[in-house]
């Protein structure tokens, strides 16, 4: 495959994770290994170069123009680590040229006026407010318009200064090309050594990664001839551009899509139909999998996924019947049940045959704390959950530990088919997800960052599960968690009482729950297709770039 090929078959593989910095990765690749464009024998050869560009910076250095380094020793067999193309030479980063470290400035130093200090968060984009100083400077710290500047600290990486005079700050150096280097070359260059140190054993730091200037500069570089560095500067420039209108494509289209995609979410919310699925699994745009899941479960918790039936029996019979089975299981002594006033709900409307209710008010037990002893390893008749069982907001019952403890058959730490477990502990963002136990009783015990709950039989448990994983039921009790600051956020038991849930009728909620699975269905689909496009794209990615970057395929590349 050609290079150009590989740019115009952009679309296979745009789908890939990064596919756009894969490619600059590629385009620097190719161009220190010679493979960007085609040798000439015209060039000078790069050994020749080399022997007088180091007489040239061995005079300046004994005249002062340039600093002191240490000249460069010989690049050995297993420091040269790829076969060089015709004409090219080893040698070392220190025989490219000049490397000035900046000054440190302390906040005493910094003043509104005066030249830009110019500091790595600038470089990076992290930060474009400069410091400034009116001091008098070394003009080798003065960093001028088009300067290369390598940031050797934090962030590791190769800039080109874009703007007025300024000076230059600690962890920068600015780069001096020698006479063997073109400048627009060793700009690429320098990216190519950053990258290889930083991968290398000579970036180290707890907080922040560094490179000390001895690796540095010792650091071994490919050196093609003069002529042809020029020839592959202006070559990685027209690549790296055409990256950057990729990515700016990119970038455009995604956000076309996105309009796109709340669109078709808007159209669906204001009238959840068959006819209208079209809208969201659309073959010109996608909607994040999770979106879609949290637009699903907020039409069905307000009552726009399916018709109302006024045939339906009413809410007021089941809480009527809920109230019985309670009353029968000395649950309550009350005669009735009063629904929640609107304004106590979630934040949204509900259809009029609903009512709001709190979350005890529909309970046959619980909620109750489980039981949490230290995990053996070996088996026991005891498997015991982990929090990860429940995580998902669906039960996964693969994630448990055994226990060394006696629990009784009819304790109820044992599950049985149609619990509800909730996570009354962990990071804020799983407290309170809730998961129904699907398996035979007495096979699991829950642990004590969870509680357990029942419903009545009046009420389908499949729907208070929606209900209670909708986002406005989740930031109920997340709102209301407890814990100091470093500690774990926890709900209790009157707070998950409290929690106010949308009762439809009972014929209602299992219409509900059937469109919410068939839809749910279709996203789980979709996300499949788009993690296979996404596997596909960069199988195509990695096999192209295998092809370009491998040793038996240089010549056929360099025929760009």
């Amino acid at each position: 495959m050609k290079l150009e090929t590989f740019f115009e078959k952009f679309d296979l593989f745009a789908d890939a994770p990064d596919a756009v910095e894969k490619m600059r990765e590629l385009v620097l690749h190719l161009a220190v290994h010679g493979s960007l464009v085609s040798q000439s024998d015209d060039d000078e050869p790069a050994a020749e170069l080399l022997q007088s560009s180091r007489l040239a910076m061995a005079k300046m250095m004994e005249t002062g123009k340039a600093k002191k380094e240490k000249p460069a020793t010989p690049v050995t067999a297993d420091e040269a680590t790829f076969a060089l193309p015709r004409g090219w030479a080893w040698c070392r980063l220190v025989d490219a040229g000049q490397f000035i470290n900046g000054l440190a400035f302390k906040p005493s130093d910094w003043g509104n006026e005066g030249r830009p200090i110019i500091r790595i968060q600038n470089l990076s984009g992290r930060n474009l407010d400069y410091n400034r100083t009116t001091g008098t400077f070394d003009s080798s710290v003065l960093v001028q318009d088009g300067d290369i500047l390598v940031s050797w600290s934090a962030t590791l990486d190769a800039f080109i200064w874009r703007g007025e005079e300024g000076v230059l700050n600690q962890h920068i150096f600015r780069v001096l090309p020698a006479p063997l280097a073109d400048k627009a070359f060793l700009f690429w260059l320098m990216k190519w050594v950053i990258r290889q140190l930083a991968e290398s054993d000579h970036a180290h730091g707890l907080v922040m990664s560094h490179i000390n200037r001895g690796p540095f500069l010792a650091h071994p570089i490919p050196l093609p001839p003069l002529a042809e560095q020029k020839r592959i500067a202006a070559k990685a420039d027209e690549l790296m551009a055409l990256c950057d209108r990729l990515e700016a494509q990119q970038q455009e289209l995604e956000t076309q899509r996105a309009a796109l995609a709340r669109g078709s979410l808007a159209r669906f919310a204001e009238a959840a139909s068959t006819a209208n699925l079209g809208w969201i699994f659309h073959a010109s745009f996608s909607i994040p999998p999770s979106d879609l899941r949290k637009s699903i479960l907020a039409l069905a918790v307000q009552g726009k996924l399916v018709p109302q039936d006024p045939n339906d029996e009413p809410a007021d019979e089941l809480m009527k019947r809920s109230l019985g089975e309670r009353r029968q299981l000395k649950r309550t002594d009350a005669t009735q049940v009063q629904p929640i006033p609107t304004e106590d709900g979630l934040g949204y409307d509900i259809p009029e045959s609903w009512r709001w209710q709190r979350l005890d008010d529909i309970l046959v037990f619980g909620p109750t704390n489980g039981y949490s002893p230290k995990a053996v390893d070996y088996e026991t008749p005891v498997r015991s959950l982990t929090l990860s069982a429940t995580t998902s907001g669906r039960f996964k019952s693969e994630h448990y530990k055994f226990i060394e403890a006696e629990v009784p058959a009819n304790s109820e730490l044992w599950l049985r088919d149609g619990d509800i477990l909730v996570q009354r502990g962990n990071t804020i963002e799983y407290v309170g997800v809730a998961a129904i136990y699907r398996g035979q009783s007495n096979c699991f015990i829950y642990p004590d960052l969870m509680m357990k709950l029942r419903v009545s039989a009046a009420f389908d448990v499949r729907f208070i599960h929606l209900a209670m994983s909708h986002e406005a039921a989740r930031d109920f009790l997340r709102a209301r968690a407890s814990g100091t600051s470093g500690s774990m956020p926890k709900i209790n038991q009157t707070t998950l009482r409290s929690l106010p849930l949308p009762i439809p009728p009972l014929a209602e909620q299992r219409r509900i729950v059937s469109k919410v699975d068939e839809l749910m269905a279709l996203v789980d689909k979709l996300e499949n297709q788009l993690a296979n496009a996404r596997s596909t794209g960069a199988s195509v990615l990695a096999a192209a770039v295998a092809e370009l970057t491998n040793g038996n395929e240089i010549h056929a590349a360099a025929e760009v």
